[in-house]
């Protein structure tokens, strides 16, 4: 075998196996995506306590108005960062499964020309 065939076959499986990957990722991502929205609910639930500063004098119409906004906030942080994970898993699934596909598709004809 010619050292450039060699290279063509190494850049060939290299980048295959980059795309492989690529889609591994990407599934495990929205699979745990799809377990912590559908099953573990809590999975992605942080608790923070609430700080008041001492020299605030609060009501307890204020402090529910606070705490009201504050769950506000972290629902659609939840949301959004689902939003993000969801995103980024497609964005590899997109990119990793032509790249796959491709090279494979040359491995595979690159093996039955040389029999």
């Amino acid at each position: 075998m010619k050292a450039l065939e060699i290279m063509k076959l190494a850049y060939i499986y290299l980048f295959s196996a980059i795309g492989l990957i690529l889609i591994i990722i990407g599934s495990v991502k929205l699979i745990n995506l799809g377990l912590k929205t559908f099953i573990f609910k809590q999975a992605d639930v942080f608790y923070y306590p609430k700080i008041y500063p001492v020299d605030e004098k609060l009501d307890l119409s204020e402090i529910a108005k606070r705490e009201e906004e504050q769950k506000k906030a972290d629902e659609i942080n939840r949301i959004s960062q689902r939003q993000r994970e969801m995103a980024n898993s497609f964005a590899l699934l997109i990119v990793g499964l032509p790249l796959f596909i491709y090279h494979w598709g040359l491995a595979l004809k690159y093996n039955f020309n040389r029999q």
